[in-house]
């Protein structure tokens, strides 16, 4: 009984947070994004975790970007890019998993940086300001990933 209240209990906060983080964030700009920590619970559930480090993920992504007029599924796509692209070869450090973990988020973190400096170009917006709150969100995005 008492472990069935604390699942439940678990589950009611995790989607609280998923839904009420990026609301945060949209009004309390020094709060961190987390979108290379919601990468990595990607592909962490691409590699066979299950499928709730799939959907869960996925969902905060596109609630940030619908919350903070961010390019809707670019960090999406930035995940599969780098998945793609250069996670098997930060893959080899199998005997490190904290270090696959903080190089997957790093470049997750650049690889959105870079597109999303990209989409800013090609068409003429602004759509983030680079500045020293991206370092502070990178460094909290790999303070979570040593935690899991």
């Amino acid at each position: 009984m008492l472990g069935r209240l604390f699942i439940y209990t678990f589950w009611i906060l995790l989607i609280s947070f998923i839904i009420m983080y990026p609301i945060l964030i949209s009004m309390y700009v020094y709060l961190p994004l987390f979108i290379g920590f919601a990468g990595y619970l990607i592909i962490w559930g691409f590699d066979g975790h299950g499928v709730r480090f799939v959907w869960l993920p996925l969902i905060y992504l596109i609630n940030l970007e619908a919350n903070l007029s961010l390019p809707i599924f670019l960090s999406f796509l930035t995940i599969l890019m780098f998945y793609l692209t250069l996670y098997e070869r930060i893959r080899i450090l199998k005997r490190c998993p904290i270090c696959v973990g903080l190089l997957s988020v790093a470049f997750i973190d650049l690889y959105y940086i870079g597109v999303l400096v990209v989409y800013d170009f090609v068409f003429d917006t602004s759509s983030i300001v680079l500045d020293s709150l991206l370092y502070y969100s990178l460094a909290f995005d790999l303070i979570f990933v040593v935690l899991i």
